[in-house]
């Protein structure tokens, strides 16, 4: 007799075996998988599983184009959801195989490593999976034509939804001339980000700095938009605009519309990075289809120093409940085998006992830098100016005391491995505000912040209709307002700003007048001529970046004090008129022609 009931539970179990041989093998808890992509040998990619929730890829091959090469992220799992753009890889600068001229070359090699350090290499199967250890280290090996060599870990530990990175490299990526991490996030999935004020908030008019969306208008150089007409019109959007001091951020990302899920980049110390600790770089782009979180290791744009080499560079991609990420523990990568890594054991410390000469109302930070490394650490003033820099790599370093951003102290240190070494009471002794002045125009501080639009540089293109008028008229000692003095001067925009004071004939002598500048544009730098009877000779350009700062949301530079002596007979008792104007031996158009920051500047006898 025909039993249909044993027949349908026969035809089940044969379609679900037909499945299960036909499916991926089933993840274990903590686990590295070997998957072969289109079931082809040559194109292996390797699955993680945390054992917490994030389940991420990473390809072991070159698919042929530069979004989609041999060390990327190919998926970002978290709780089901997928945090990676399918059509692009998250990669290091424009692909790993696009590091070094001339290369393509790249490797990548998987394995699982135990609590004591022990490794055991990833399957070579289709679906083999490796379980048992407590780390999981992915290696990324990029060389160049000439000898350099940048590896990039990609690193797990069992039970965290995290991805910890590093990367060190002997020669500097030379088709970018830069080291970055961009993860392509869908921006469906993050779209909300922290409160205002934090990395990746909103500006103070509500919206978004470095959200491109529905920007229809080039400003600048392929990288900086606008609104052509609508509510927004005339506003202006750009990666660059996302930026932040590095002093002033652990960590950035984004959240999801609920609130419920956070996705973040946490730094380490930066040590290996360049620009010190007020150096903005940019920190995510915001496009129709991408929320692009990127890690700056070094950066071209507005660098004020020479690149550092040889440092193993660390940073972590978290998930959260959607609450900040806090530091995470890295302590274990003495296990990993990391090419450059530095335990605790072999860095020292810097204590100082305090500062001497600060000025009520600013924030000092004590940095320290040489050709390996640089740190800062804040200076407590409630506690007599008490500094401390741990984590340290042995070497001489120079040792500068800011104010704010302007160095007024400038010294040197040495640091010991394994030891503190201890500094008596630094007496600030460059601060050109002890120099008393007649008048003075901003604060001595290496910022144009307090100036006319110094609140909005950092956030939109001078251009901005937010912005005010770069050209004000006249400034008025004694009567203008400070804003009413333009952070920026150019040659093309606003050129020939005049200033009027008033003299006593017991004031009629030779005087000294000081312009600072945090930075300069195309060679710029000011001149001034004095009741139009007396002109300065020129003055030498100053030594700054060579790209874009002006316009990219960043001020900083190499701060340079241009000092003029104006002769008795070049001024008058009562009104006396002074014209500034910027030279350059180079040329431009408005805001991209030769133009200066402006710090502050003053009148002294």
């Amino acid at each position: 007799m025909f039993d249909s009931r044993r027949w349908r539970q026969l035809v089940a179990g044969f379609a679900t075996a037909v499945l299960a041989a036909a499916a991926p093998l089933a993840q274990a808890a903590f686990s590295i998988t070997t998957r072969w992509d289109g079931g082809n040998a040559a194109q292996p990619q390797y699955e993680v599983d945390t054992n917490a929730g994030l389940v991420f890829k990473i390809r072991a091959y070159d698919n042929g184009v530069s979004t989609q090469s041999a060390g990327d992220i190919s998926s970002l799992l978290y709780n089901g959801v997928q945090y990676q753009n399918a059509s692009r890889g998250s990669q290091l600068n424009s692909g790993f195989d696009y590091l070094y001229s001339n290369v393509s070359a790249v490797s990548v090699s998987a394995e699982m490593v135990s609590s004591t350090g022990a490794a055991t290499p990833a399957s070579t199967a289709q679906n083999g999976v490796v379980t048992g250890g407590s780390y999981i280290k992915i290696t990324v090996t990029s060389n160049s034509s000439t000898g350099g060599v940048l590896k990039h870990y990609y690193l797990a530990k069992a039970g965290e939804p995290r991805i910890y990175m590093a990367t060190h490299f002997t020669q500097e990526p030379d088709t970018l001339n830069l080291v970055r991490y961009i993860l392509r996030v869908p921006v469906g999935v993050l779209s909300s980000g922290p409160a205002a004020g934090l990395p990746g908030g909103l500006t103070p008019s509500g919206s978004w700095a470095q959200d491109l969306r529905s920007t229809d208008t080039t400003i600048e150089a392929g990288d900086v938009f606008s609104f052509a007409s609508g509510s927004l019109a005339g506003q202006t959007r750009s990666k660059h605009y996302a930026n932040m001091r590095v002093k002033d951020w652990n960590f950035f990302g984004g959240r999801n519309s609920a609130g419920t899920v956070g996705l973040w980049f946490y730094r380490d110390n930066h040590e290996g990075s360049s620009g010190g600790p007020f150096y903005r770089s940019l920190l995510n782009q915001i496009t129709s289809t991408d929320n692009e979180l990127t890690y700056i290791v070094n950066y071209g744009e507005a660098q004020t120093e020479a690149y550092r080499l040889g440092v193993l560079n660390s940073y972590t991609l978290m998930f959260t409940n959607g609450s900040s990420p806090t530091a995470p523990d890295t302590s274990w990568f003495s296990l990993m085998g990391l090419q450059g890594y530095v335990p605790a054991s072999g860095r020292g410390t810097v204590a100082g006992v305090g500062l001497a000469g600060t000025v009520a109302g600013n924030v000092y930070t004590v940095g320290f830098s040489n050709s390996q490394a640089q740190y800062w650490a804040g200076a407590n003033l409630a506690s007599n100016g008490f500094f401390k820099s741990t984590g340290m790599r042995p070497g001489t370093y120079t040792l500068k005391v800011y104010k704010n951003e302007l160095a007024v102290y400038t010294g040197s240190v040495t640091v010991n491995a394994g030891g503190t070494t201890t500094l008596n009471t630094l007496t600030i002794n460059a601060d050109p505000a002890a120099t008393t002045s007649l008048w003075r125009i901003g604060n001595w501080d290496g910022s144009p912040a307090e100036l006319r639009n110094g609140d909005k540089l950092t956030w939109m293109h001078p251009s901005d209709v937010r912005m005010a008028s770069w050209a004000p008229g006249s400034f008025v000692v004694g009567s203008s307002a400070t804003t009413a003095f333009p952070a920026y001067l150019w040659k093309s925009v606003n050129d020939a700003q005049i200033v009027q004071f008033n003299l006593s004939a017991a004031q009629v002598k030779n005087s000294t007048v000081r312009i600072g500048i945090t930075t300069a544009f195309a060679g710029g730098r000011p001149r001034i001529t004095v009741n139009n009877s007396w002109t300065a000779a020129n003055p030498s350009p100053s030594t700054q970046p060579g790209t874009r700062t002006l316009t990219v949301g960043t001020y900083r530079g190499n701060n340079t004090t241009y000092s003029f002596t104006v002769p008795a007979s070049a001024l008058v008792a009562g009104t006396n008129t002074m014209t500034i104007n910027v030279i350059s031996g180079s040329s431009g158009t408005t805001y991209l022609s030769p133009g200066v920051s402006i710090d502050a500047l003053d009148f002294s006898q």
